[in-house]
């Protein structure tokens, strides 16, 4: 696992914008590849500085983040610049550095001059349904997604209108002299390669559609809603320098029968009768990974809850598991027989049936307030 993003960038969780920005501008400088060329463990912390930060930025990431831990930005629960590559931090972060590397932000690896975009393909989405037993261990899926996919055959030539550069240079005349712009190349769309041949059955981008068996690899204490990401299997695109998009796994929750979810804990109802509730009894429950065998004391209250440890849902970033909690609920009958009917008039006489809660016993506000404490 790779190291926290705070230590990463050297700031603790107390950290404004501005101090992320910063620190992370000094990473990046420290570690950029025009700096250390050919250093490979220079690039590598390049590149998990401009991760840290991608997160760490944004507010809905950072809280994310600080709520579910690393482990979830691994599994890719963030979207975003997961294992970002160098294209995306100079395009996404340039302008951090201002004139930091040659007076054009990020000069790209071995000194300035302008960067070749690369093409990326578009992302695909798909929703996967699990329940709490998949949740509760993690589960690996494997699915099948139609993506577009560069066709058997299909070559490109330089662009000729950029010569391979992705721009175009533009020459204004103004009242303070020429000034020369760079712009996106119209015709490659600053990829700096068109298409030279390609098959009949390909579309006018060298794309043909194709089924793919995908195994996503589900960590256990996903929440219902939360975007996974498997990189690079989303939609190709055109050209031999292009990368693949990313396959955006939306986590969709099914209910269970018996257990109720709440965060990382579970909640299940036990009924009981009222001779049980008297008399005590052993009960098999249903727990997330099989049954659980509970003894309920002689003369136990209705509304009590029993809590089983750790017999949860796993935390997402690793840290132990949620609880089981078993609510009591002692069932009155609606119907009764002669003998037992009589059997209940007589009891009301008895001093034995009359309620007599002790101190300890909280009341239903008290077990409500206790639950969400």
């Amino acid at each position: 696992m790779k190291k926290d993003f705070y230590e990463i960038l050297g700031v603790d969780k107390s950290a404004d914008a501005q101090a992320i920005k910063k620190a992370y501008r000094k990473k990046a400088l420290e570690f950029h590849p025009d700096k250390n060329p050919g250093d490979k463990a220079a690039e590598e912390n390049f590149k998990l500085a401009a991760e840290a930060y991608e997160v760490l930025s944004d507010p809905d990431k950072k809280a994310k983040y600080d709520q579910y831990g690393h482990q979830a930005f691994e599994a890719g629960g963030f979207g975003g610049g997961h294992h970002m590559n160098m294209d995306d931090i100079f395009s996404q972060f340039g302008d951090i550095f201002g004139s930091a590397f040659g007076g054009g932000g990020f000069s790209g690896f071995g000194g300035g001059g302008a960067r070749q975009a690369r093409a990326k393909g578009s992302n695909l989405r798909i929703k996967v349904k699990l329940n709490l037993e998949d949740i509760a261990n993690g589960v690996e899926k494997k699915v099948k997604v139609k993506r577009k996919v560069q066709a058997k055959g299909v070559t490109y030539k330089t662009c000729a209108t950029c010569n391979g550069q992705g721009q175009v240079m533009r020459v204004t005349n103004t009242i303070l002299g020429r000034m020369q712009s760079a712009s996106t190349c119209p015709t490659c769309h600053g990829t700096g390669q068109i298409i030279d041949k390609k098959p009949a059955e390909a579309d006018a981008h060298g794309l043909v559609t194709a089924e793919e068996t995908v195994s996503i690899k589900i960590p256990a204490g996903v929440v219902d809603g939360m975007q996974l990401k498997v990189a690079n299997k989303g939609n190709e695109a055109p050209g031999t320098n292009s990368i693949p998009g990313d396959l955006i796994v939306a986590i969709e929750e099914v209910e269970h029968e018996f257990l109720k979810r709440e965060g990382e804990n579970l909640h299940y109802d036990l009924y009981i009768s009222f001779p049980e509730a008297v008399l005590g009894i052993s009960k098999d429950i249903d727990a997330v990974n099989g049954k659980v065998r509970i003894k309920l004391e002689e003369g136990i209250q209705s509304g009590k809850i029993l809590r089983l440890k750790g017999k949860g849902i796993p935390s997402l970033n690793g840290y132990g598991s949620g609880d089981l909690l078993v609510h009591v609920n002692v069932w009155t009958p609606k119907n009764l027989n002669k003998e037992q009917k009589a059997f209940f008039e007589k009891s009301l006489q008895e001093e034995n049936f009359e309620p007599h809660p002790e101190k300890s016993d909280k009341s239903f506000f008290e077990k409500v307030k206790d639950m969400f404490s």
